[in-house]
């Protein structure tokens, strides 16, 4: 027979899920170290922003750059930056796609393997002679919606962190 104190012990929490643990728990912990919601937001837009740069290699330099120049917080920016690698890759075409029709220009038939392995094969002066348009109209179209991409990014992710920060009881409502 149990005692009646025993059936007063709540059951162990369930095991955090993946976005707990690996998304709402760092950004808790950021939070509670002192870090305001608007420099996460921040962070994260320009996170975003950053690492979908449209030139292979220059994503990380770019978001420490950033981070530098705006204070932000350089662990989440890069991790950020390694988390959108993948994404980053289809954003080259989508880039290259926009730029080539706010240029007006032709369809290359530009593909992200054809450049890959010509970057093996030529010379550099070789490889800018044949993808240097390619990279001014992926530049192009990553400038042309870099500023858009951040206030999508920012706003949502300031009014999300607020309201964490207010969930957190030695944050409450200063």
């Amino acid at each position: 027979m149990s005692s009646p104190a025993a059936s007063l012990v709540p059951p162990p929490p369930a095991p955090a899920g993946f976005w707990q643990r690996r998304v709402r728990q760092p950004l808790i912990a950021l939070l509670t170290q002192g870090a305001t919601p608007e420099k996460l937001a921040s962070a994260i837009a320009w996170g975003f922003v950053c690492s979908l740069f449209p030139f292979l290699g220059f994503t990380t330099g770019l978001n420490a750059l950033v981070g530098v120049w705006r204070k932000l917080n350089q662990p989440l920016l890069q991790a950020l930056n390694y988390a959108l690698s993948p994404l980053h890759l289809v954003m080259i075409l989508v880039y290259v796609r926009i730029g080539e029709w706010l240029w007006r220009a032709e369809d290359g038939h530009f593909s992200l393997s054809g450049m890959l392995a010509s970057f093996r094969e030529l010379s550099f002066g070789a490889f800018l002679r044949e993808f240097g348009w390619v990279g001014a109209h992926a530049f192009t179209g990553w400038l042309a919606t870099a500023p858009a991409l951040f206030v999508v990014l920012y706003f949502p992710a300031r009014a999300g962190l607020r309201r964490l920060s207010y969930l957190l009881p030695e944050r409450g409502r200063e």
